[in-house]
This record gives C-alpha cells, sequence and structure tokens, in this order.
C-alpha cells in the first residue's frame, strides 16, 4: 500500500496551490472597457487599474446596503482580487513572483449614510492574506463613492510589488 506524503509545513506552497487549496480559481483576463490599461510595469510596481465585481453573468450591481447586502459586496470585492489576479498573472506569468501587495484602494457604490466600508472591503484584504500570506498585507483605503462605473457595488485598484 502507497501512503500519501503530507506536505511538509516548511515548505511554503506554490500561489496557484494556496488558491487550490482555498477551492478557488482565477476568471480570465478581462479586457478594458475604456481608454486605460489593465496593468502599468514601472521597476518591481505593477499598478492595477480598478477591476469591477463581472465575471461573466455574475455582477454585483448596485447601491450598499439599498440594492446589495454588504456579505454580497464582501463577496463582489473577492471576485475582483480574484479578477486583479489573473492580471497579475498574465503580467508577469506566474503569481510567485508577487513580493508584495502594496497598496489596496477600494470604493464602494453606497447611500450617504452608510458607513460600513471597511466592511465591504475587508473581503478583499482578508482574501489576499488568505492567499499570499504577509506577502498580502497592504495599506489600505475603503470609502464610499456616489456611484460606480456600470453601477457596479465596488471597485478596487492594486499597486504590487514584484521579484526583479
Amino acid at each position: 500500500m502507497i501512503f500519501p506524503i503530507p506536505p511538509d509545513p516548511t515548505i511554503p506552497m506554490s500561489v496557484q496551490d494556496q488558491l487550490t487549496a482555498l477551492g478557488l480559481t482565477l476568471p480570465a483576463v478581462p479586457t478594458p472597457v475604456a481608454a486605460y490599461v489593465n496593468c502599468v510595469r514601472s521597476g518591481n510596481l505593477l499598478f492595477l487599474s480598478g477591476g469591477l465585481p463581472i465575471d461573466g453573468e455574475k455582477k454585483v450591481i448596485g447601491k450598499v446596503p439599498t440594492d446589495v447586502s454588504i456579505d454580497e459586496a464582501k463577496e463582489g470585492a473577492r471576485m475582483i482580487i480574484l479578477n486583479r489576479l489573473a492580471v497579475i498573472q498574465d503580467e508577469v506569468g506566474s503569481l510567485d513572483k508577487v513580493k508584495q501587495i502594496v497598496a489596496l484602494n477600494g470604493f464602494v457604490n453606497s447611500e450617504a449614510d452608510f458607513y460600513g466600508h471597511p466592511q465591504v472591503i475587508n473581503g478583499a484584504s482578508e482574501l489576499l492574506v488568505e492567499i499570499f500570506g504577509d506577502k498580502g498585507r497592504h495599506s489600505r483605503t475603503a470609502l464610499g463613492a456616489a456611484s460606480l462605473p456600470l453601477n457596479v457595488a465596488v471597485e478596487i485598484n492594486l499597486i504590487v510589488e514584484i521579484e526583479a
């Protein structure tokens, strides 16, 4: 009988292995819908344009918390992170080249009296730490907006440091 060898906890998993362990897959890289690009590289930094919670027919649309619950918007923020990771992988070839998630800026399409923006953007921040561990810890802005493109509930952009 052959017994599987358990993973060695001292050897870090690849990011792809971590995504698989979490039951996550990356979507197709989205095509920009206006006069911009998904990502600009400057030295070892990637500046990612704002991602939207749209994956094929799955969309998180509307104002938080009136049209979209906090939990639904939080899930939309997680969708965006997977979308942005697909862009990073497309740009550098492997998510294992991510050295640090430097900054995350999150915008929530919300009612004027809504103050739970950090709760929504936590969906993105928490997922980055689940995937990258300490490399996923980042500085952050979480704020409300009167409206967002295509009436999405959340928009997120990233700054990511990659290995030389």
